[in-house]
Order: C-alpha cells, then structure tokens, then sequence
C-alpha cells in the first residue's frame, strides 16, 4: 500500500459563500450543506474502509433543483457523485474526489401507479418498500427485494442493479425497468424506454443505465412493470451436517427444474450469530441451512414443494421443516434478512463481500471459502441467495488490525481467482464501485475495460460524474481514510 497527499482540504476552502448562498438560494437553505460537521456523515456508505469528503452536499426536491446544482457543478468543476440512501456495499457512492454530493432522497414521490398497463412510475429517491407497500394496496406485486429494501432507494437499485432474496424465480431489478428519465453532467435531459412492452428503437439506453453505478448520468423518474402477486406460498427449511452437501441440495434442485421463489443458504457462523440475534430457534451445532420458499398457484406449489422435499431426500439433509403458516414463515425470512446486521454484531468491523458461480459450482466454492479460512486463519461467515449461485462470505475483523486486515484481503483475492476460474464474477449485486475494481480488469480483460472506458467518455466526456469508480486506474481505492492521508 501506499499513501497520497489528503487533497480535498485546500479544494474545501474555494467554495465560496457567494456559491453557497445562491445554491441555498435556489435550491432551499435546508437542502445544501457545507459545514463540515455535515459533510463528514456524508463521506461513506456502508463500505468500510472508505471514506471521502465532499466540498458540498445539495438534496434537491425536484428537476429544476437538479438542473441548478449541475450548473453551480459545472461552473466552479466539481466533480458530482449521485447519492441515494448510502447503503451501498462497493463504495459507491463514497465521494473520494471531493467535490459535490448530489443527493436524491428527497426526489421521493410515487408519480403513478397505471393498473390499465401494469406500471409505476416514481421519483428516484422512492424508498423500496414504499413502492412494494403501495402497489401491494392495488392488489399488484414488484418483485425485486434487496436485503436493504426498507431503507435502500428504488434509483439506487436501478444504480446497482439490485438483486434480493427472490431474484432466482423473479429476477433482479434489470428484469423490471421500463424507464428512465435523468440528466447527464452537462444538463442535457434524456429518456430511455417508454411503457412499451415490445420496443426495440435504437440502442438500449435503458439497459445500459441499469446497473452504472451512477457514472454515466443521474437518474431522476423511474417506470417500473408490475405483475400480479402469488396466490399462496410455502416454505421450508433444511439443515445439514456438511455445507458442501448443501451447495449439493442447490444444484440438484435446479436441475431438477425446480425454480423455487427463494433459495438461500446459511453457514453455521451465520446460523448462530442470527439465533444470538433474532431467537427463532435455529439449531446451533448444523453447518449449513437453506430456507426455500416457493409460490404461485396452489397446485404449483405443492408439486414444488414435494420436488423438492425428495432432493432433500435424496442427498440427506439432516433435518427438513415446513413452517405451519405465514407467521412462522415471515420469522424464517425475516431471520435470513438479519444476517448482515447479526453479523455487524459480532466484531468491529465486517466486510460484506458478492459473488457469483454457476450453480453446478456452488459445491467447490465452499470448499474453496473453507480452504481459504484455514489457509489464512480468518473469521468468515458465508450466507447468500445459493439459488442464483450469488454466496456473501463475509469477514469479521477489524480494520484496526492491519495484519489481520491484510489477510482478509489475501483471503478474497485468493477466493475471486477461484471464482474467475470456476466461471463465475466478482459481483452478483453490490457493484464494482471502488471496492472491487481491483477485480474487474481480471474478469473483463483489458478489451472489454476499454469499450466500458468508451461508453463513460460518451456520455461523460471529462470524467466529472461519479469519478473513481470501477476503473481501476481512476482515483482511490479500497481502503481510503479520512485520517489526512487517503491509502490506496
């Protein structure tokens, strides 16, 4: 590792008051922040060791708020990274060049909800569960379900590309966007997709705005399509003496021809700091569990269920149960929906990691992640959504610990070579951001880094938006402090 000379101090005191008050002026006081008091809580997200610190922070209210913190951008260079809810796990939204924070949860009402076409639209900074919530009480459903749902903003989502506990049966949010309406750096306005069900004019902008991690442009309105909710739903679940036996389960299940609506997995680190946190009674000495759920027609769910039920059979699970009705499932899930926070719980400092394997391979990579924990001596916890090959081994630690720290990065790198090589990808869900661009060149090769580079200098031509990210030769990377010194 070495250090760079902690740069955005001397930018901090060019913003001047003239600045300051006609954002405030334009945009509302209440919605533009300077005092550094306020822009330190502003300079992470939920990745640790990365911080930054902005010059700015402005939370505009509408398009028009928007439009003006763009200008002042441009007039004064800033460089701006979008900001929804900061829950990102790749560092994101970290401003780790200075500049502005344009932050979008205040952008937040539900614009339509169109029974006629089966679409919602909304504002980016909509919360998850407040669009689930509303088209839910229309007797509709909006599947994508990140763990971060009750908190997590539907255009950070689109940023990111969201997945969720029920991605296997129903996809992630790529699956579900029509629309996209937002603002390049240099203010030019766009719209990319329509309600259309069938639309193939021109390039798929769309497409390639879903999952951009907020460098290519700044979403403003989004358009959803709905579907409509499952009639009933099961869920069971299964405990094992061997975590490779249910990697096993996994694959024997999809090859089955099984797509259950929810197929996650727990390791016994996992299993037991839930049981410490939530208190469902989950047995503490199994090294493995999946909770499956499927749903849809009654009649489907039954010959699911008892598909399933004979893989289980077939390669014995130690334990199977069925949760006798929709309460004792809601604790089920609601307990594999806590593992981050249980986790959180346990040392100073928890490192969240995404990958993803083809699902005949979920076997070897356990074993990999516990070859690599005895190899490096390390403390990692794996859970994850094992139905679409997407594990989340996850390290406690403490970044205080720099000799420990450097074996869990030794662990990861060692364990993303192995995915790369079982076919898999460095990420499933989280982004590249700036935790995992030391990654990505490995998995893409230099050719497909250079056609990503093209497409960011179109839409962004002098790098102002969201700098630093996913590019590993741009800006910072893990481990930025804001100590005086930023490590890279």
């Amino acid at each position: 590792m070495y250090s760079l000379p902690f740069f955005r101090h001397e930018r901090y005191a060019m913003i001047s008051k003239t600045v300051i008050d006609h954002l405030r002026r334009k945009v509302g006081a209440g919605n533009v922040y300077h005092d550094r008091e306020d822009l330190l809580v502003l300079g992470y997200d939920a990745t640790p060791e990365i911080e930054g610190l902005p010059e700015v922070a402005v939370f505009p209210e509408n398009r028009e708020g928007l439009q003006t913190a763009l200008s002042v951008s441009r007039e004064e260079g800033l460089v701006v990274t979008p900001r929804g809810a900061a829950t990102g796990l790749s560092g994101g939204s970290t401003p780790t060049a200075g500049g502005m924070i344009l932050g979008l949860t205040r952008m937040n009402r539900i614009l339509e909800i169109d029974e006629e076409n089966l679409t919602a639209t909304a504002e980016t900074g909509v919360i998850t569960t407040q669009l689930f919530n509303a088209v839910a009480a229309r007797g509709l459903f909006y599947p994508p379900d990140p763990a971060s749902q009750n908190v997590s903003t539907l255009g950070g989502n689109v940023a990111e590309n969201a997945g969720g506990l029920r991605g296997l049966k129903y996809g992630v949010t790529r699956n579900y966007v029509m629309a996209l309406s937002g603002q390049l750096y240099d203010g030019t306005e766009f719209v990319a997709g329509n309600k259309c069900v069938k639309d193939v004019a021109g390039y798929s902008l769309r497409d390639l705005l879903v999952g951009s991690e907020g460098t290519l442009g700044i979403i403003t309105e989004i358009t959803v399509r709905l579907i409509n909710p499952p009639q009933d739903r099961r869920t069971l679940l299964a405990f094992f003496r061997d975590i490779r036996t249910a990697g096993e389960a996994v694959s024997k299940i999809i090859a089955a021809r099984i797509i259950p609506a929810t197929l996650e997995i727990m390791d016994r680190t996992t299993i037991n700091c839930v049981e410490d946190f939530a208190g469902i009674g989950l047995p503490r000495d199994m090294e493995a569990l999946l909770l499956i759920e499927a749903d849809g027609h009654p009649a489907l769910v039954a010959e699911e269920v008892d598909g399933v039920l004979k893989v289980l059979k077939q390669v014995k699970a130690y334990e199977v149960r069925q949760a006798a009705n929709a309460e004792e499932a809601a604790r089920l899930v609601y307990a594999r929906r806590t593992s981050l926070s249980a986790l959180a719980r346990v040392s100073p400092t928890t490192i969240l990691e995404d990958t993803t394997v083809p699902r005949s391979r979920l076997a070897e990579t356990f074993a990999e992640i516990e070859r690599l924990k005895k190899k490096y001596g390390v403390l990692v916890a794996t859970y994850g959504h094992a139905g679409d090959g997407n594990l989340h081994p996850t390290a406690l630690t403490d970044e205080r610990n720099q000799a420990e720290l450097e074996k869990v990065h030794a662990f990861f790198s060692d364990l993303y070579e192995k995915v790369l090589a079982l076919g898999g990808t460095v990420s499933g869900e989280h982004g590249i951001g700036i935790a995992k661009k030391r990654f990505l060149l490995r998995q893409l090769g230099q050719g497909g880094m250079d056609v990503m580079r093209r497409i960011k200098k179109g839409f962004d031509p002098d790098g102002r938006l969201n700098p630093g990210k996913i590019f590993l030769d741009e800006g910072v990377s893990a481990g930025a402090k804001i100590s005086g010194v930023v490590h890279v």
